[in-house]
């Protein structure tokens, strides 16, 4: 069965990367979408290269979610179209690499309202109509990140974090009442993340591709997995830290991600 055909599905962050991705998967697999972003040249030639390839009608919203309204700002846009959102994906979000007094302080504070503020308000706008629909599928991307404190990323692993355990509980709050929420928690990716965060070739190890990322979460998502992390060895190394104590995991990241001088 596909889950998404014919639905209408609002992908943040989706002018790159893995938003992206999932805007093209989810496309190929029928669903109507909502591309949002803060780069609208960029949303509107994947919004017409997607609907050339699959037919599929696509919205495009120019959003920078790091401003506070802006939520609110694509929760009127689909309003006011009269789409029924059915699948949001909360995927926009970027991370700052190095020291954290050194990483500007309004960098930061953009950070958190983009992974976590965003994602609450978008959350909180939708899903009570899921709910009263009794169908729905809400989208949240984590990171391995959020599984522990590492040092020199240390508010985005916090975001992160925030993500992880908010989609848990949610996923559990709206069990049994129409509605899947997931948590997709990706390790080193292939995508601008690396550049825009700053972040060292040496401590960003492994790369998994946007389209191997993309294709677990949505597996997961239809499935109603509240958590899915992606990679093996990304599992083999959640999966074992959890057997250490916190301060060893904590000082092995630092090792990991220490600037070198």
């Amino acid at each position: 069965m596909n889950p998404w055909q014919g639905k209408w599905a609002l992908v943040t962050g989706a002018s790159a990367g893995i938003g992206m991705a999932l805007a093209r998967q989810l496309a190929a697999s029928g669903a109507h979408l909502i591309l949002a972003a803060r780069r609208k040249d960029r949303l509107d030639e994947l919004a017409a290269r997607l609907h050339a390839e699959h037919g599929t009608s696509v919205e495009v919203c120019a959003a920078d979610l790091a401003k506070p309204g802006a939520p609110d700002s694509l929760f009127a846009f689909t309003k006011g179209k009269g789409i029924a959102v059915e699948v949001l994906v909360n995927n926009a979000g970027f991370g700052a690499y190095g020291a954290f007094e050194e990483i500007p302080l309004r960098r930061q504070l953009e950070m958190v309202q983009v992974n976590v503020a965003a994602v609450v308000e978008l959350t909180h706008l939708y899903l009570p109509a899921m709910l009263e629909r009794r169908r729905g599928y809400i989208l949240i991307l984590a990171s391995t990140a959020g599984f522990q404190a590492v040092p020199y990323i240390a508010a985005y692993a916090a975001t992160k974090s925030f993500d992880l355990f908010f989609a848990e509980a949610l996923a559990e709050e709206v069990r049994g009442r129409g509605v899947h929420v997931t948590a997709l928690c990706p390790g080193a990716t292939s995508t601008e993340f690396q550049q825009v965060a700053a972040q060292p070739d040496y401590s960003f190890r492994s790369p998994e591709s946007p389209d191997a990322v993309a294709k677990v979460g949505l597996d997961a998502l239809a499935k109603g997995k509240p958590v899915v992390i992606s990679g093996a060895r990304n599992n083999l190394m959640m999966q074992s830290q959890r057997l250490a104590p916190r301060r060893l995991v904590t000082s092995m990241a630092a090792r990991i991600f220490r600037p070198v001088k």
